[in-house]
């Protein structure tokens, strides 16, 4: 998945039935989960922009993706 330049891994576990997913290339954490693809996306989305929310606030550079 892909969002103002940030890329997110996604597994899904079949035991709890979830996607979840994590903001790759980072020092910071970002997570994300969903019960379907579109809330899945939605919640990558709302990660992303409350990481650069929180970057803003703290008057922080946010950390962006890198890719090998």
């Amino acid at each position: 998945m892909k969002y103002k330049g940030y890329i997110g891994h996604v597994e899904y576990d079949d035991e709890a039935k979830i996607f979840h997913g994590e903001v790759i290339g980072l020092r910071d954490i970002i997570t994300f989960q969903g019960k379907s693809v579109d809330k899945l996306e939605q919640a990558f989305h709302d990660s992303v922009n409350d990481y650069l929310a929180w970057c803003k606030e703290r008057c922080e550079q946010p950390e962006k993706t890198f890719i090998f």
